[in-house]
């Protein structure tokens, strides 16, 4: 499965998978690194924010119009 999203785009996370006081849904986060996909098949990306970076699967993330 190819990627959607690209280096250096910005995106907004759509939901988190854990509760992080740190981390704000309504954050923009800039796409750094490419990974491979997870073991259920779903690319998965590390995103930059000014709170810090994390790891996401392509469904926690949406592109910023």
């Amino acid at each position: 499965m190819a990627h959607k999203f690209k280096i250096r785009q910005i995106v907004r996370l759509t939901r988190t998978s854990y509760s992080d006081a740190r981390l704000n849904s309504s954050d923009t986060y800039e796409v750094i690194r490419l990974m491979p996909a997870d073991q259920t098949g779903e690319p998965s990306y590390r995103i930059r924010s000014e709170a810090g970076e994390r790891p996401v699967r392509e469904s926690e993330i949406t592109a910023i119009e």
